[in-house]
């Protein structure tokens, strides 16, 4: 899963999805719990599920994909693409039916668009960072590390690599050697839940991302590994480059690379016209 397009936003809630087959699918539970402030969407849901489909022995329109949960772990959720979300949301009583339906087709469409030209994706994105307040430069840092990190994601799929969980494995292996903290262990010293880790870094721990995942492409090109356990090697050499690099500017420093700061704003810091344009935005 691609961690910075896996949340979208439809009227200030969170609704986790995934690109998969070419289309996105959203966690149903998610949707349920935006039509009907449900304070238990998942009883919900499967009332719905025993009333609309496996009582009438009708075949699922879902599937099981894994989805970060509460936890940060990946686990399986049921998820519908839009067309079955259509037929869901028919079986759900809800005023905010059709603004979701307009809202959801919208988000299929763009994402349409965004593939024929990627650079609206980019656009789309730092749009959205300054909405939330992000500083250009840090934007500018930000959406390199996004190239840099794909670079290194299509790498490891051109040499074995290909399971989420291998990549988890391997984005940890760096992360270790470049802070001394794995994602998860990182995510809770800042405070965060499912957040994007790297949306609360700050420049200097965006940069010795970026080195520690640059310095792996490239050590992983030069040795022409194979398979996850010799990219994990290779995954802990890039990482350790940025970890050297780190260590001697807090050495110089007497200051430490990794703060527990993080950007987090609670929706009533923000005024009601910018959270509109967020959520218009964030497809």
């Amino acid at each position: 899963m691609n961690e910075d397009n896996s949340l979208a936003i439809f009227q200030d809630k969170k609704i986790r999805r995934i690109w998969h087959d070419d289309k996105w699918f959203f966690s149903v539970v998610d949707v349920v719990e935006v039509l009907t402030d449900s304070p238990t969407p998942r009883q919900y849901w499967g009332k719905v599920k025993d009333r609309e489909f496996i009582a009438l022995e009708l075949s699922p329109i879902w599937v099981q994909l894994k989805l970060i949960a509460e936890d940060g772990k990946l686990r399986e959720t049921d998820c519908a693409n839009t067309e079955a979300l259509f037929r869901i949301i028919q079986s759900i009583p809800s005023p905010k039916a059709e603004p979701f339906k307009a809202w959801l087709a919208k988000v299929g469409y763009e994402r349409v668009q965004e593939i024929e030209n990627p650079e609206l994706a980019q656009e789309r994105m730092k749009k959205l960072y300054e909405l939330k307040g992000y500083s250009k430069e840090w934007i500018e840092k930000r959406l390199r590390g996004i190239a840099i990190r794909q670079e290194l994601t299509d790498e490891w799929k051109n040499r074995g690599v290909s399971k989420e969980v291998e990549f988890a494995i391997l984005t940890n292996e760096i992360s270790k050697a470049t802070f001394g903290k794995t994602i998860e262990e990182y995510k809770n010293f800042k405070g965060l839940k499912r957040e994007n880790l790297r949306d609360h870094m700050d420049d200097l721990e965006l940069i010795f991302t970026m080195l520690g995942e640059a310095a792996t492409t490239r050590i992983t090109k030069v040795k022409d590994t194979v398979g996850l356990e010799e990219n994990k090697v290779t995954a802990r050499q890039g990482g350790e480059v940025a970890g050297n690099a780190r260590k001697e500017l807090e050495e110089k420093t007497k200051e430490s690379v990794l703060t527990a700061n993080n950007f987090l704003k609670t929706p009533e810091k923000l005024s009601k016209k910018r959270r509109n344009l967020i959520e218009q935005t964030s497809f």
